[in-house]
């Protein structure tokens, strides 16, 4: 249990539907704070595809990339990291897989861990220029021993407007 831990959880991130909630900081526990997350934060349907093992080709005599299978489908949310960053590429020197584009996948924590290039595309959403979009993960999900959702770091694919775009 969190005892003194939280007086006030924010249960929309909504700019125009703000709402708090007021909870007693004794007797909420991460299971509680894990559901409020889930049904008022993680409201967009996010799939993350692997890609899958190359198949033969015998007309051409060469592998070609199989269909990807598809991780996980379910409730996710997708937040920009801040903002763009700037990556300062030097000629000849190694650098951290950085990205000007870095988001967070949310995931509920049950959500299977996702791996590097693994695909994340928001399949449904509110927010419509959102549906379609594609995003790379950049490193596996992270972990604490207080965790409510599941945190990816994800760098955009799709630069161009895709408003409206199928799933």
């Amino acid at each position: 249990m969190l005892v003194g831990y939280c007086r006030e959880v924010v249960v929309s991130a909504d700019a125009d539907r703000l709402e708090r909630m007021s909870v007693p900081a004794e007797g909420l526990t991460l299971g509680a704070v894990s559901a409020i997350v889930e049904r008022r934060i993680l409201t967009n349907k996010v799939r993350v595809e692997r890609k899958g093992e190359p198949v033969f080709n015998p007309d051409t005599g060469q592998y070609e990339p199989g269909p990807p299978v598809k991780v996980y489908e379910g409730p996710g949310a997708i937040f920009p990291a801040g903002g763009p960053s700037v990556v300062l590429h030097l000629a000849g020197q190694a650098y951290v897989d950085d990205t000007p584009s870095r988001y967070r996948l949310l995931t509920p924590l049950p959500a299977p861990v996702a791996s590097r290039e693994d695909t994340v595309k928001v399949i449904e959403s509110g927010d419509e220029s959102a549906i379609g979009r594609t995003w790379r993960v950049v490193d596996i999900s992270e972990t604490s021993t207080l965790s409510v959702v599941r945190t990816t770091w994800v760098d955009q694919n799709t630069q161009a407007q895709t408003s409206g775009a199928k799933p």
